[in-house]
């Protein structure tokens, strides 16, 4: 079965027409495709995406995010295992490569750090942030997050659009919908702000469903560290004037550096304490 829709099979053609489009978006890097996949293919895998509340998922809820997300290969479905093996493949690399400009050696994460399956439920969310900048067993730089969206008939009053932002947290400058076969693609430094801020409003037997691939460097520009040499994980920001991004402020700023150092167990106690009203 073709995994990629034949209009972007020839991805050399695809990258270098996108490249200048991609460089230059604002408030950072980023591009989507629209139809992307074979269709029948990207059927299969949404066919096959597990009950993640069923599966050793991993389940995040803090004021900060409300979502559900896999755990490494062992729970990708057979098809799920081909997208993943494509877009971690050598040809879909140097596609990266030559879309984004970035000169480094692209590396994919076979560990699937943070990535895969991602899914969030009615009343979920994930608040703005900037993503962890290095992987935590290789120690690489994350530099590319490509997001694969698995939702059919998808409905603008169920909300849950992909949103980017400024460095001052001022405003939304992009709202992308995640819409099934559409792919979305950015470049992530420790100033790069998104999320999906607001509860999602989609019917109970909804969700929100995606397929998630991070990709790393060995080491990054110069004028992309200055501010975040250090390793750090995810930094979440409040929108300016938003009441309901405020409680994340007690705890944030200090739990992106106790989440890698601590056991799970006294992580976990030490953020009940700061995030009570």
């Amino acid at each position: 079965m073709n995994i990629l829709n034949e209009a972007y099979r020839d991805l050399t053609f695809i990258a270098e027409r996108n490249a200048g489009n991609y460089q230059q978006a604002h408030p950072f890097p980023y591009i989507y495709f629209d139809n992307f996949f074979d269709e029948s293919f990207l059927n299969t895998v949404l066919s096959e995406f597990p009950d993640l509340r069923t599966v050793n998922a991993s389940s995040y809820n803090s004021p900060t995010e409300l979502k559900l997300a896999s755990k490494g290969e062992g729970q990708f479905s057979p098809s799920a295992k081909q997208l993943a093996y494509f877009l971690n493949s050598e040809p879909f690399l140097k596609f990266l490569n030559t879309l984004t400009g970035i000169n480094e050696t692209l590396l994919p994460d076979p560990y699937f750090q943070g990535g895969g399956y991602h899914e969030i439920k009615k009343g979920g969310y994930l608040k703005i942030h900037a993503d962890f900048n290095k992987h935590q067993a290789t120690q690489l730089d994350r530099r590319i997050n490509v997001l694969v969206y698995l939702n059919k008939d998808w409905m603008p009053e169920y909300g849950g659009d992909f949103e980017l932002w400024d460095e001052s947290m001022q405003k939304k400058e992009v709202g992308i919908a995640p819409l099934f076969n559409r792919m979305a693609i950015f470049s992530t430094t420790s100033l790069s702000y998104h999320g999906h801020p607001d509860a999602l409003n989609c019917p109970d037997d909804r969700s929100r469903k995606s397929f998630a691939l991070y990709y790393y460097t060995n080491g990054r520009p110069e004028n992309e560290t200055i501010a975040f040499k250090d390793m750090h994980g995810t930094i979440f920001k409040d929108r300016k004037g938003v009441e309901a991004d405020k409680s994340m402020k007690r705890f944030t700023a200090f739990a992106c550096v106790l989440k890698n150092v601590m056991p799970p167990f006294i992580f976990n106690g030490i953020r009940r304490i700061f995030i009570k009203d």
